[in-house]
């Protein structure tokens, strides 16, 4: 599961558009409600580009193998206080919740933590899956080629560049 930058606008459209139309937010100026979803959605990717960095300084500093990263990049995050894969929806939702509290553009929150965090968490969901949907697409395009195989590695990564480029992920 992964948030790319390139679907951001339009997962804050979707739960703006979505919380507005359930009567969950109430605001004049959704676009601006967009925004400040953007800017957590943002911050999102910016720590966790963050983390990964800093992750792989210390493999390197340390000289730990790179079967490591995921456990020192976890621990980063736990530092933090930055959740990652399927917390990572958790954070977010509830960074936004936070948002909404403290923004001026959103006039008043009718729904409890829980119900927006139900619905938010349905939207981000959706729009992070794009990494599973991606590789079944790939699979189906090289389904000639034998997996495993040195051909199948290469072709695997030459049709995924392609899709993501396609669809804007990059």
């Amino acid at each position: 599961m992964r948030l790319y930058s390139g679907k951001i606008p339009l997962i804050c459209a979707d739960i703006v558009k979505r919380l507005t139309a359930d009567g969950d937010i109430e605001t004049q100026e959704p676009n601006e409600v967009e925004l400040d979803v953007e800017s957590v959605l943002k911050e999102y990717l910016r720590l966790e580009r963050e983390i990964t960095e800093k992750a792989k300084d210390i493999l390197e500093k340390r000289h730990l193998p790179y079967e490591q990263f995921g456990k020192v990049k976890r621990a980063l995050a736990e530092e933090r206080g930055l959740g990652l894969g399927d917390e990572s929806l958790n954070w977010i939702c509830n960074q936004i919740i936070e948002t909404f509290m403290h923004s001026g553009h959103v006039e008043e929150v009718f729904a409890d933590d829980a119900t927006l965090r139900k619905k938010m968490r349905e939207i981000l969901h959706k729009h992070m899956m794009v990494d599973e949907d991606l590789d079944a697409e790939v699979r189906r395009r090289i389904k000639n080629l034998e997996e495993g195989t040195q051909a199948w590695d290469v072709e695997y990564a030459k049709v995924m560049e392609q899709l993501k480029r396609s669809k804007g992920l990059e």
